[in-house]
């Protein structure tokens, strides 16, 4: 794949994934701001356009290894990798960091007041997250799992309730890039999870797990709007040729 600084950000990531571990070293979103060319980022990211695409050849050509059989799962299995993966990460992190923030703020809370914003901005991100999972898991994956297994049959998919598919995608992604921005306020108030000097262990431990929940949540959200979200359009449009 040659790179130009034309290219956009999430197309690249989409043809392989690789690439997105460059980007998120230099703090380039690859998901909710994936529509943005390599020369658009550069200009943000303290970068030349050389020098990134320099990093992302490196990367491309092998002399960096990352696992990219992801992009190779057919889209109803890439949806339950999702599902499996990434809904119970989170699921199971959620309660975990709340936890740990509610912590923070009692015990920092008077030195450290951008805790108390940092606390408050998870716990709406957790609240939409569950209803946003359960969204995906309950109306639109399922229908693409019918939709693979109607084509595979050449049979009849009944009607549903929100008439194509694109209308829960233009939901999930206006949700994704509110979730999107909501850490980057978090990332912005704890100086990108750097913990203060007078940090307890706890407070190290909560910054490192708000960073690693925000790594996994760009995957996710680059997983679904750049490769499942397209396939399943695509989907739904070859079955519209299939007589009924």
């Amino acid at each position: 794949m040659k790179i130009t600084e034309d290219d956009m950000v999430g197309e690249l990531v989409a043809k392989d994934y690789q690439t997105a571990s460059i980007f998120q070293i230099h703090g380039i979103d690859f998901c909710c701001n994936g529509n943005r060319s390599i020369k658009e980022v550069c200009t943000r990211a303290n970068v030349t356009s050389d020098e990134l695409i320099e990093e992302l050849d490196l990367v491309l050509n092998g002399k960096v290894i990352f696992n990219n059989d992801i992009q190779l799962l057919p889209i109803d299995e890439l949806a339950g990798h999702i599902e499996m993966v990434h809904h119970s990460y989170v699921q199971k992190q959620i309660p975990v960091l709340n936890a740990f923030l509610e912590k923070l703020v009692k015990v920092h809370g008077e030195r450290h007041p951008e805790l108390l914003e940092i606390r408050e901005a998870f716990r709406l991100s957790s609240e939409q997250l569950f209803i946003h999972m359960k969204k995906e898991e309950l109306l639109l994956f399922p229908y693409v799992k019918k939709l693979v297994s109607a084509i595979k049959s050449n049979e009849k998919i009944g009607p549903v309730i929100f008439g194509t598919v694109l209308n829960p995608i233009e939901i999930m992604k206006a949700e994704h890039e509110i979730e999107g921005e909501r850490f980057r306020k978090i990332s912005e108030l704890s100086n990108n999870y750097t913990p203060p000097e007078d940090a307890c262990n706890t407070y190290r431990v909560a910054f490192n797990l708000l960073k690693e929940f925000e790594a996994d949540l760009h995957l996710h959200i680059h997983l679904e709007n750049n490769i499942l979200f397209p396939k399943a359009i695509e989907l739904e449009k070859m079955k519209t040729m299939i007589k009924n």
